[in-house]
C-alpha cells in the first residue's frame, strides 16, 4: 500500500500545475463544505490543505497521511451516506405500512365477525365504553385478601401496568385517525369522566365478569395439539416448566427466564446439556415458557402484564417447588421480569446475571412508554432485526397478519424449513418462534418491555439498595436489537454491577453457539455466589 502513496506522491509532486490546481480547489471546497456543515466533504477536502507543506518541505509521509485521512473521511461519507439512504427507504416503506395497517384493520373486523360472530375491538379503535367508565371502578387485579380498584373521575385516572404504546402509536397516517391515551369527555355535568379506548374497557370487564368472551383458540391461532396443550384443566393455571438438575436434596435453585418470541428451549437445549454433573448434582434448574409462549397458557382475555407475569412465575415455580433462594438467569425481555422479581424477593436472589439487558434512560422530558418504544423499535428496514421489531411493535394488524401466515401454520413451516436445511437447523429455535399468539406478543411487548419503562429506575434503586448479591451483565457485541450501551447504562445505576461483553456475537448468538462457554460462566457466578 506504501508503494502507491509513493507512485502518487511522485506523480503530483512532478506536474506543478495538476499540484497547485488541486490544492488550490481543494482549499476553497473546505471552506465551502464547512460553511454548509457538509462534514464528511469537508473531511475529505480538508486533509490536502497539507499538500503545500508537501511541495516545499519534499516529506513523503505528509503525503501519506492526507490519503490515509482522505480514506477515512471517504469511510465516513459512505456511512452517513448509507444512513440516509435507510432513512429515506424506512420513510416510504413505514409510511405504506400505515396506510396497510388501517386497511388490515378493517379487514380483521369482518373476519372476526364471520368467524366468532362477534365484533372484535382492537386498539385502532377511537371510541370508549362511557357507560362503563361511569361505573366509577374497574377491578384490575386481585391478591388474597387485597383488590386493586382503578377508579375513573374527573381529576385522575389509574390504570397500572397498561401501556399507553397499545393505543397511542404516533405515525404519518395513523396518528391523525387514531385515539389519544386519555382524553376529556365532551359530556357536561358534575360528574364528568375520562374516556379510554375501548379494548382495554372490554378487556377488564371480560376479566371482572369471570368470563372468556372469545374462542379457545381464535380463528387466527393455531390449533394443534401443542399449541392448545395448556387447555387442559390441569394446566390452565400454571406455566410450562422444564426441570432438570438435582432431584433431591438440592443444594440452590436457578430460575431462567428467556426472551420475547422465545420459550424454555432456549436454555434447555443450549445450556441444560452441557452443565457438568457436579452442577446438575448440586443445583436444581428451573426453565419456564412465559405466559402466553411455547407450551404455557394463552389466555385471549389477558393483558399480558407484569404483574401477570410475575404472579405466573410464582404460581408455577417458587411456591409448588418450594424455592426459598433462587439464582436468577434472564435474557432480553426476561430481564426486565428478573428485576421485577429480584425486587419482589429482594432477600431470596443469590445472584443475578442477565444477558442484553433492554435499558434505554429516558431524557427529560420525553414520555418514557414511547421513548422505550422508539429505541427497540426505531422503524428502519435495516438492520432486519430492527425491521422485525418495528413491525412487532407499531402495526397492530401486520403483526397479527405474520403470526397468522407463520404461527398458525408452523408446522408447515417446520417440516420445510427442515426439508430445505436437511435438518441443520435447530426445531428449538423455530419452536421459540412459533409457538404464541398474536395476543399475548402484541400486550407482552407494549405493557412489559415499553409499559415497564417508567417503573424500571424504580426497580434499579431497588436491586442497588436492597439486593446483597452479584449482578452479572452479558452482552453481544455486536447485538444490532439492543446496543451494548444499554449494558453499560444498567451498570452506571448498579456500579457493582460487572459487564462483559462477548466479541463478535449478537443478541442469540450470546447464547446459541457458546453454550459450553456460558454454561461454565454460570457455575463460576452460582459457585463464587456461595456462601
Amino acid at each position: 500500500m506504501n508503494s502507491i502513496y509513493l507512485q502518487l506522491m511522485f506523480r503530483v509532486r512532478n506536474n506543478p500545475l495538476f499540484f497547485s490546481i488541486l490544492s488550490l480547489s481543494l482549499t476553497l471546497s473546505t471552506f465551502a463544505f464547512v460553511a454548509y456543515n457538509l462534514v464528511p466533504l469537508s473531511l475529505f477536502c480538508s486533509p490536502f490543505l497539507l499538500l503545500p507543506f508537501l511541495h516545499i518541505t519534499n516529506q513523503h509521509f505528509i503525503f501519506l497521511y492526507v490519503v490515509k485521512k482522505m480514506i477515512m473521511a471517504v469511510k465516513c461519507g459512505a456511512r452517513m451516506g448509507g444512513q440516509l439512504v435507510n432513512d429515506i427507504v424506512s420513510f416510504l416503506v413505514f409510511s405504506m405500512l400505515d396506510v396497510v395497517d388501517v386497511i388490515l384493520c378493517y379487514v380483521y373486523k369482518v373476519a372476526d365477525f364471520f368467524f366468532e360472530a362477534e365484533w372484535k375491538a382492537c386498539y385502532c379503535s377511537a371510541s370508549a365504553k362511557e357507560s362503563i367508565a361511569g361505573r366509577g371502578k374497574i377491578v384490575v387485579s386481585e391478591a388474597p385478601g387485597e383488590s386493586k380498584i382503578v377508579r375513573l373521575t374527573c381529576t385522575k385516572m389509574q390504570l397500572e401496568e397498561i401501556s399507553d404504546t397499545l393505543y397511542t402509536r404516533p405515525s404519518l397516517v395513523s396518528a391523525v385517525s387514531n385515539s389519544t391515551a386519555l382524553r376529556p369527555s365532551k359530556r357536561t355535568g358534575v360528574r364528568s369522566s375520562f374516556t379510554v379506548n375501548s379494548t382495554v374497557i372490554e378487556m377488564l370487564q371480560g376479566r371482572v365478569g369471570g368470563q372468556q368472551t372469545l374462542p379457545v383458540p381464535r380463528w387466527s391461532d393455531c390449533n394443534c395439539k401443542t399449541c392448545t396443550s395448556w387447555t387442559a384443566a390441569s394446566c390452565r393455571d400454571t406455566l410450562f416448566v422444564k426441570v432438570d438438575g438435582a432431584r433431591e436434596n438440592a443444594g440452590e435453585d436457578v430460575v431462567f427466564i428467556h426472551g420475547f418470541i422465545s420459550s424454555s428451549a432456549f436454555w434447555t437445549e443450549t445450556l441444560y446439556p452441557n452443565f457438568s454433573k457436579s452442577a446438575k448434582s448440586k443445583y436444581r434448574l428451573f426453565a419456564v415458557d412465559l405466559l402466553g409462549f411455547g407450551r404455557s397458557p394463552k389466555p385471549t382475555d389477558s393483558l399480558y402484564t407484569l404483574r401477570e407475569h410475575l404472579d405466573m412465575i410464582q404460581r408455577s415455580v417458587l411456591d409448588p417447588y418450594k424455592v426459598k433462594s433462587f439464582h436468577i438467569v434472564a435474557h432480553s425481555l426476561g430481564c426486565i421480569l428478573a428485576l421485577a422479581l429480584a425486587v419482589k424477593h429482594p432477600s431470596a436472589v443469590k445472584s443475578l446475571t442477565l444477558l442484553a439487558p433492554p435499558y434505554f434512560p429516558t431524557p427529560k422530558g420525553e414520555a418514557a412508554t414511547q421513548y422505550m418504544m422508539k429505541r427497540v423499535a426505531p422503524r428502519r428496514v435495516w438492520p432486519v432485526i430492527a425491521f422485525g421489531a418495528s413491525m412487532a411493535c407499531w402495526y397492530e394488524h401486520i403483526s397479527r397478519t405474520i403470526c397468522l401466515v407463520i404461527c398458525k401454520n408452523h408446522r408447515i413451516w417446520e417440516f420445510l424449513t427442515k426439508l430445505l436445511t436437511r435438518n441443520r437447523i435447530r426445531t428449538y429455535l423455530m419452536e421459540g418462534f412459533f409457538l404464541h399468539t398474536h395476543n399475548a406478543a402484541w400486550h407482552t411487548l407494549h405493557n412489559v418491555i415499553c409499559g415497564t419503562a417508567g417503573k424500571i429506575e424504580t426497580y434499579l434503586d431497588d436491586v442497588k439498595n436492597r439486593l446483597k448479591c452479584d449482578i452479572t451483565i452479558f452482552h453481544g457485541q455486536n447485538d444490532e436489537l439492543i446496543p451494548v450501551e444499554c449494558s453499560y447504562n444498567l451498570q452506571s445505576r448498579i456500579p457493582r454491577a460487572h459487564v462483559k461483553v462477548v466479541e463478535n456475537e449478537d443478541h442469540i448468538t450470546i447464547v446459541v453457539g457458546r453454550q459450553k462457554a456460558f454454561a461454565r460462566e454460570l457455575e463460576a457466578i452460582w459457585r463464587n455466589a456461595s456462601p
